[in-house]
């Protein structure tokens, strides 16, 4: 039976989750995530983890945090002035906003703190300096 290998384009389901047990993604009620292996699609570790799974077979991985998102990085976590945000917006912690790059390209940033003169921003990934559980189903291997 063939098993997946680097290059091969899969079908998996997954359940992910953070070492507390609170699942932060899945693809339960939805198609399988399609990805070619080894190309860059997903994370690290959970390129590593499909690798020589048949269809049909199950299995839980580990992702430690250096082969998932990364460090959290004190650099991407910025106090931005309030008289610089767009009129009629009232950030409140948890919200997600958007800022434009000195190249015009798109940064999604999380709010983590608001004070009279400023609001925090936090550009790191949502699960960076998080180890992550997957639990897979390889379901095809096209």
């Amino acid at each position: 039976m063939q098993t997946v290998k680097n290059g091969d384009t899969i079908r998996v389901h997954y359940h992910g989750r953070l070492t507390n047990g609170t699942t932060f993604d899945s693809s339960e009620g939805r198609a399988p995530l399609e990805f070619t292996v080894g190309s860059g699609m997903v994370i690290k570790g959970f390129d590593n983890g499909v690798l020589e799974m048949k269809v049909g077979d199950k299995k839980t991985i580990n992702i430690p945090v250096d082969q998932a998102y990364g460090q959290k990085s004190p650099e991407f976590i910025i106090d931005f002035p309030k008289s610089n945000i767009p009129e009629g917006l009232n950030p409140e912690v948890g919200m997600q906003l958007q800022m434009s790059g000195p190249e015009g390209q798109v940064i999604p940033v999380r709010v983590v703190a608001v004070s009279a003169e400023t609001i925090t921003l936090d550009g790191n990934h949502p699960l960076a300096g998080e180890d992550l559980i997957f639990d897979l189903e390889l379901v095809e291997i096209l």
